[in-house]
């Protein structure tokens, strides 16, 4: 075939145009920045993360607040406890010191009656009440004979004046005794007085009742 014909059939390709060729693009909308999101929501989970920190502060507070004051309260309760129990230990001391002051005045009397010579009755008595005024000693009471003192109506109980310096303890009936340093028994004694008149001193009665 000679260049140039045509082929039967055949006939020229059509010419592509570009609008056919060319599909129309779809129109994009611009993306939201998400930023500006972002930051709001950190600020929302900050402000949570703070109010929760707050309130765990606050209760913390209040536990360390009940903490302190249950110890207080336990160490003024254990104070009070204390305080009290030996208080009734020191009246139950007291109260069996003054039972046996009695005991020991007996022996005393009964030494006082024996004198000095040799008895072994006396013997045994004498052992008696140094057994027993060791026993005393050791429990923190002690005597005292206030002869030449100065009258103390919170020590002394007056049975009568004589004539001497006014005010002075001039003669000891019976010795006092303390317990601790505290006045366990007054000693009954007789106050020396301007007066020539045997009455009972400073409101005391001659009979030693109060």
């Amino acid at each position: 075939m000679s260049p140039g014909r045509k082929t039967p059939g055949e006939g020229p390709a059509p010419a592509s145009r570009a609008e056919d060729v060319a599909e129309p693009s779809p129109s994009v909308s611009p993306a939201s920045d998400p930023a500006p999101q972002q930051g709001e929501e950190e600020k929302r989970v900050e402000s949570e993360l703070q109010d929760l920190v707050a309130g765990l502060e606050r209760e913390r507070d209040e536990y360390l607040s009940l903490a302190r004051r249950t110890k207080a309260d336990f160490e003024n309760y254990r104070k009070r406890v204390s305080r009290e129990a030996a208080q009734a230990e020191a009246r139950g001391q007291a109260a069996l010191a003054r039972e046996l002051l009695s005991v020991v005045d007996n022996l005393e009397r009964a030494l006082a009656a024996a004198g000095d010579g040799p008895n072994d009755l006396a013997e045994g008595v004498r052992l008696v009440y140094e057994e027993l005024s060791r026993v005393l000693a050791n429990a923190g009471i002690e005597s005292f004979e206030p002869t030449g003192e100065q009258f103390d109506p919170d020590q002394h109980e007056a049975m009568l004046t004589k004539p001497g310096t006014a005010g002075e303890v001039l003669e000891v009936f019976q010795k006092g005794y303390r317990l601790n340093g505290q006045v366990l028994r007054p000693a009954r004694v007789v106050v020396g007085s301007a007066n020539d008149e045997n009455q009972p001193s400073a409101g005391k009665p001659a009979d030693g009742s109060s």
